[in-house]
């Protein structure tokens, strides 16, 4: 595999990937608590390799619990694959000094770019509570990682049916612009399962004068009832033909199939509608990738 190269000329900046006029892919992982975990994660990478990524990211347990492992889980992914990989970073707990000790141990381990996100509360938490000495909104950490940490790549995060807590429509927007003026080089966006709220949000984001590459997220459905579950945390609709497709039986393997049908059927509708890239969140398994991704031209070349 390729090795690390830090010298900046050898890097690629974060926005490059989506600029060729081809699709490309990204997968999110997050950090298993067990070896056996790892293990299984470091096989998934490699099969996942197979589609041609431009990136991985990892995020992390909530206040920076995980932190370690998503380096551990970075650094494995680099080696085995030889893409840039982007550590997910929060405010949620830390201190601006906190964030820029992390952020100094991300770039030596080799992570390239950053999703800067504010962050959700704490589990038991109903509200965002900002850390004496840290960061209120994720456009602050944006601006504090572009003046301090300028080599790395800023993914910031849109939200096509609107972020839970914001007051409406047009606050979500303008927080968003804010996060992209601070220095975000792409937006990803939360999952969703009708590409239309993803097209009125592209839309929006185009008036309001965001012109940075906006690529949409995808959470393949395989279980219905988890899939309702974390749509339910994150408030992601289900359309009721989705619903009324996926609960017609409980086995496992129908769930799958239909899941992973109405996740291919997205991925073929958006690449008809000129995105940039598509970001997937696969849970630290391959199946889904795999099945939805099978003879689909997208990837980098």
């Amino acid at each position: 595999m390729i090795p690390y190269d830090e010298t900046e000329n050898h890097r690629m900046s974060l926005a490059s990937h989506y600029q060729d006029g081809s699709c490309a892919i990204s997968f999110e992982l997050f950090p298993p608590r067990t070896e056996k975990g790892m293990e299984a994660l470091c096989e998934n990478v490699r099969r996942l390799t197979q589609f041609m990524p431009a990136y991985f990211t990892c995020t992390y347990g909530a206040g920076g619990s995980s932190q370690g492992t998503t380096l551990e889980v970075l650094r494995k992914v680099r080696e085995i694959t030889g893409l840039p990989v982007a550590s997910h970073l929060t405010c949620v707990g830390a201190t601006a000094e906190d964030l820029e000790d992390y952020l100094a141990q991300a770039t030596q381990t080799g992570v390239e770019y950053i999703v800067a996100l504010r962050g959700d509360p704490p589990k038991g938490e109903s509200a965002f509570k900002m850390t004496d000495g840290g960061f209120r909104y994720a456009n602050e950490l944006v601006e504090m990682i572009r003046s301090k940490f300028s080599n790395l790549g800023i993914a910031v995060a849109g939200y096509p049916e609107v972020h839970q807590e914001a007051v409406d429509a047009q606050t979500d927007l303008d927080n968003l612009k804010r996060k992209v003026d601070a220095g975000g080089d792409i937006i990803i966006t939360q999952l969703f399962y009708d590409n239309a709220d993803f097209y009125r949000f592209r839309d929006k984001c185009v008036a309001a004068g965001i012109n940075v590459p906006i690529v949409p997220g995808i959470l393949p459905v395989t279980n219905f009832a988890q899939a309702d579950r974390i749509a339910s945390m994150c408030k992601a609709r289900i359309p009721n033909e989705l619903r009324e497709a996926m609960t017609e039986s409980e086995d496992d393997k129908f769930q799958f199939e239909v899941g992973v049908q109405h996740a291919r059927m997205q991925t073929a509708d958006l690449l008809e509608n000129d995105v940039p890239g598509i970001h997937y969140y696969v849970l630290n398994k391959s199946d889904a990738a795999e099945a939805l991704l099978d003879g689909m031209q997208l990837g980098s070349a």
